[in-house]
């Protein structure tokens, strides 16, 4: 196997390290809300390299990819789960802050993390307006 440093093996390796970094900053600090600005921002830089990818590469290569080879479905499945696992983790705080389950879960269900970082910046914003309005 070929490992020349390529654009595609430096986003892969790039997106490897923001991931550490990121969980490694979960566990590390007591955060009890996370932050709507990070994660507005990140669904709008993933939507954004998506849409490019969408318009570079077309949609068919995402069935092919997860559907060619048994490494293919694993990595599928592993979206879904990681997918269905986190929507579970939140929806009970959504829930509590009056978010529109249904519908937030179909766009999750439609966009995977795209969603998922959109519906998190919302979750944060309406639990930190929450806190502050418990506050004052």
């Amino acid at each position: 196997m070929d490992f020349t440093l390529t654009p595609l093996i430096a986003l892969f390796a790039g997106g490897l390290l923001v991931a550490l970094l990121a969980m490694g900053s979960i566990v590390l600090r007591d955060q009890k809300i996370g932050s709507a600005a990070l994660a507005a921002a990140l669904c709008a830089g993933f939507a954004a390299y998506s849409a490019g990818t969408i318009f570079a590469d077309g949609l068919l290569p995402v069935f092919e990819n997860h559907s060619t080879n048994m490494w293919g479905v694993q990595v599928w499945w592993d979206l879904l789960f990681a997918v269905t696992l986190a929507l579970f983790l939140i929806a009970p705080r959504a829930r509590k802050v009056g978010m529109n389950l249904p519908l937030w879960a179909l766009f999750v269900a439609i966009t995977a993390s795209i969603g998922l970082l959109a519906m998190a910046a919302r979750l944060f914003w309406l639990e930190r307006a929450a806190e502050q309005e418990a506050t004052a």
